[in-house]
């Protein structure tokens, strides 16, 4: 996929949109978006979680783990499903390292999309080196 004004500008107010509701931790914030893998990647937030989407427009994609606070401090990977678990992580550092380190292949820029946009894309490109 190649970077697009379109995707660069969505994604950066998609920044902005969860610094301002203030529902995630301003570190957890300035860590993910200093990592270029995660910067490129749509943010969303649900009850203080900070997940990253390979696309742009909602219901956005769940194959990327997301970080949460932990009670008592620290932080907890999980994902990308939530019935999936990776850990517990002392720090924000290490909290984003794993989730960059369990990025998918060929992960960003997001799409400027929906999932099944970003799927159908996707599946034409594969067709297009197969073919």
């Amino acid at each position: 996929m190649t970077t697009n004004p379109s995707s660069a500008d969505r994604v950066e107010a998609g920044w902005r949109a969860v610094r301002a509701d203030g529902r995630v931790r301003p570190e957890l914030l300035d860590l993910a978006y200093a990592e270029p893998s995660l910067r490129q990647l749509f943010p969303w937030t649900g009850m203080g979680e900070l997940h990253f989407s390979r696309c742009t427009e909602q219901r956005w994609t769940w194959d990327i783990p997301y970080i949460q606070p932990a009670a008592g401090g620290g932080y907890w990977v999980s994902g990308p499903l939530r019935s999936q678990t990776v850990g517990p992580a002392e720090t924000v550092a290490e909290a984003v390292a794993m989730v960059v380190e369990r990025l998918p292949a060929g992960c960003g820029p997001a799409f400027v999309g929906t999932p099944d946009e970003l799927a159908a894309h996707e599946e034409a490109a594969r067709g297009r080196l197969n073919g």
